[in-house]
Formats: structure tokens, C-alpha cells, sequence
């Protein structure tokens, strides 16, 4: 398992526990929560890479970085190398320090205009669009994947390797393919194979929902940095003790009631702050004490994969309310998802 400290290009990062990427979830508010709480790097959510889009209200919101703890990163998605390159270099203007990629997205939305993770079944597209971007930009480009297009058709290695000489800095692995997206069981065998093949930073991402699970899956990938999404979700503070877990081997305890409401109400105040009182979070503040009661579940979350765009949920749940309490315990597997088996039927999402 590896313990040397993660550069990004010229960028120090202060630990190897990384925020995944999550439309509606990992805006400005919530990246600088989970930097606070421990995190030591952060995405934006998925930035459109269609000019047309640049204006509106949804991708300046998720483009803005102002105040952001360094290094600012942006996720931008798209199909088309020439506008991803173009998409790259507007977004550097405005203040990202780092490019990704989204080559992750298994949502039918995206997968349907052939970006996300349907870009891996287009080899020469998707090493077209790396290219273009880094060539684009000054600054570091990455790349957030998955392990190919079904179980049968992996191909991560094949593309990591192609990235890597397009010159990206480093590349983010969710250990299931875009057929598998986000059911059966993750893997992570083909993490490891990236990791052997290549020489830039790998970051093992899926399933990863407790400090013990972050050990087991460095150990088992030689991966670089883990990639924490749905778990952080009411539970932000597991940055900080996944970190020092990996650190010192302590695990931390959970944060008492009234640490959890001064959070809560720190995290609400921003959020009206950057989105405006006008906007509809006002359903979160009154889900807050049953928010604080699933932040000090114990149990893991059974599907905190990531995603730049999660799977749908319900209208009366929070976007940023744990998965905890709806999950039950689900032991860590090093199997494949290729049977689309459900482990448990309350899988959220």
C-alpha cells in the first residue's frame, strides 16, 4: 500500500482521500465542507461542455470556485473533442487549476449522447478527447473512468495506458463497468491492473464507505488514493477519519450531536448563501434532526459508488441526506459485478 504523498502536475494534495464527483451533490458548499472536514482534494460536479450552456444559471453555479480551498478542479462532459478542448480552456479562465474528464457516467442521459462512460466503447474517440484536452490547457488534465463497457469488454488498461501517453496527470477508477453501472458487486481487480500499467497517479474508487474498507482496497489495488461519493453524503466527516485511519491506524469516533448541528447549520447557511434564497433547499432544513440520527449510523452504505449524475431519487429525500440509515451492512467483496446480482434488495438509489 502506498504512503507517498499525491502530486497532481505541480499540485500538492494533503492526503490520498478524494471527494468523487457528484451532480447535485458536489457543489462549491459541499467540496469546501468535505475539505474542512479532512478531504484532501474535491471535484466540481459534471460542468456541460456545450458552449450554449455556459451561461445558464446550473453550469456557472458549477463552474464557480470563488473562496475554494486549492487545487480548484473541474469535471467537464462531452462527446466532441474540439468543444471538450474549448470547454477546458473557458473553465481554466475562470479559475480551475485542474481538468477532469468524465469518462465515468453510466447515467442514460449522458451515456445517450455518447459521453460518460459510452465513450469507452469508442477507443479512438476517447483517446481523440484526452489528447485535444490536454493540449488545450496548461494545467493538469484527469480522467475519471470506469473498468470498460460490460464485464465481458473491459479495457481500462488498454485506454490507462493510451491516456497516459496523451499526457493525462492522473486517472480516477470506478471498479465497475457502464453495463454493470451501479448494481452487483464491485471489483477491483482491474484497478489493480491500471495501477501495474501505468506510472501516474490511480485513484480506486466504488464501494469504499469506511475506513477499514479504504485500507482493504489500497492494500488489494496498490492504488495511489481512494475516491469516497455516497458515503460522504450525511457523513462528511469520513474524510477525516479515513485519513487518519490510513495515517495512524486509529479509527476516530463519531461526532457528537451538537458537532453534527453546527455543521448542519453551517453547511445550510451556505448553501442559501451561494444559490440564493430563492432556491428550493428548503426541505432540507427540515430534515435536519433525522440527517444528524442517519450521520451517526454506523452501518456502510450498500451502493456509494460515484457518479457524475447518481441515480434518481426520491423528491422527499435530501440530496445531501445519508445513505446510512437506509443501508444495511454489506461486507466488502473483491468479485466481479459482471452477474448484475443485487446483494441486497434496499440498495439506495
Amino acid at each position: 500500500m502506498s504512503t507517498a504523498a499525491i502530486n497532481i502536475g505541480p499540485h500538492a494534495l494533503r492526503n490520498r482521500v478524494f471527494v468523487a464527483p457528484m451532480a447535485g451533490v458536489t457543489d462549491r458548499p459541499f467540496r469546501q465542507l468535505c475539505k474542512r472536514l479532512g478531504a484532501g482534494y474535491a471535484v466540481s460536479e459534471m460542468a456541460a461542455s456545450n458552449p450554449r450552456l455556459w451561461a445558464s444559471v446550473k453550469t456557472s453555479r458549477r463552474t464557480d470556485h470563488a473562496g475554494e480551498t486549492e487545487p480548484r478542479a473541474v469535471q467537464i462532459a462531452g462527446a466532441d473533442p474540439a468543444m471538450m478542448a474549448e470547454a477546458a480552456r473557458h473553465n481554466v479562465d475562470r479559475g480551475a487549476q485542474i481538468i477532469d474528464i468524465n469518462m465515468g457516467c453510466p447515467a442514460r442521459k449522458v451515456c445517450s449522447v455518447a459521453a460518460g462512460s459510452a465513450l469507452m466503447a469508442d477507443e479512438p474517440l476517447a483517446i481523440a478527447i484526452v489528447e485535444a484536452v490536454v493540449r488545450a490547457v496548461r494545467v493538469p488534465v484527469t480522467v475519471k473512468m470506469r473498468t470498460g463497457p460490460t464485464p465481458a469488454s473491459r479495457n481500462a488498461v488498454r485506454l490507462a495506458r493510451a491516456f497516459e501517453s496523451a499526457g493525462a496527470a492522473m486517472l480516477a477508477m470506478h471498479g465497475r463497468s457502464r453495463a454493470c453501472a451501479f448494481g452487483g458487486r464491485v471489483e477491483y481487480a482491474t484497478i489493480a491492473e491500471v495501477k501495474a500499467a501505468v506510472s501516474i497517479p490511480v485513484v480506486a474508487n466504488g464501494d469504499i464507505d469506511s475506513p477499514q474498507v479504504a485500507r482493504e482496497v489500497l492494500r488489494a489495488t496498490g492504488a495511489d488514493a481512494v475516491m469516497i461519493g455516497r458515503a460522504a453524503q450525511g457523513r462528511p466527516w469520513i474524510f477525516g477519519q479515513v485519513a487518519h485511519f490510513l495515517e495512524t491506524g486509529e479509527l476516530l469516533a463519531e461526532p457528537g450531536d451538537a458537532a453534527i448541528a453546527a455543521l448542519l447549520r453551517e453547511h445550510l447557511l451556505d448553501h442559501y448563501a451561494f444559490h440564493g434564497e430563492g432556491a428550493a433547499f428548503a426541505a432540507r432544513a427540515g430534515t435536519s434532526a433525522g440527517t444528524c440520527r442517519a450521520g451517526r449510523a454506523r452501518a456502510g452504505s450498500s451502493q456509494i459508488s460515484t457518479c457524475s449524475t447518481p441515480p434518481r431519487r426520491s423528491s422527499r429525500r435530501p440530496k445531501h441526506s445519508s445513505r446510512a440509515a437506509a443501508a444495511a451492512t454489506r461486507p466488502t467483496t473483491f468479485g466481479s459485478c459482471g452477474a448484475m446480482q443485487h446483494e441486497q434488495t434496499d440498495r439506495p438509489g
